[in-house]
């Protein structure tokens, strides 16, 4: 191991010190991902609400299984209750990235947060 570091020069330290900084400058300048502006609820589907994530609020959407609770902060929102067996949606907390989601699949409730901007999804981070 040590046979190789003795083959390396003074140049070669420099490119991979300009490397390293450079890989860790465009993090956050590309991963940024914009800001959430919008909750989008749906229920089997379909678009139930659209809401502004600029001023708290409760909103109530009625499923199969009873109702399913989304509460908006400024700037994030949450499924704050709902009657699945599971509480996945629950479980996932706020949300705060655009295109992330969070699905009441029993009760055929989902959130989801979107932006002016493009992000990657969930699935991708």
């Amino acid at each position: 191991m040590k046979a190789w570091l003795a083959l390396l020069r003074p140049g070669d330290w420099l490119v991979m010190a300009v490397g390293l900084a450079g890989v860790g400058v465009s993090f956050p300048l590309l991963w940024h991902g914009g800001t959430a502006e919008l909750a989008v609820v749906k229920r089997d589907g379909t678009v139930v609400a659209e809401l502004p994530l600029t001023a708290p609020r409760r909103f109530d959407v009625s499923g199969p299984l009873g109702n399913t609770v989304i509460e908006i902060q400024p700037g994030r929102a949450r499924v704050a209750s709902d009657p699945g067996p599971r509480q996945y949606c629950v479980l996932q907390g706020w949300l705060t990235r655009p295109n992330s989601i969070a699905i009441c699949a029993p009760n055929h409730v989902s959130l989801a947060l979107a932006g002016r901007e493009g992000s990657h999804d969930s699935l991708s981070y």
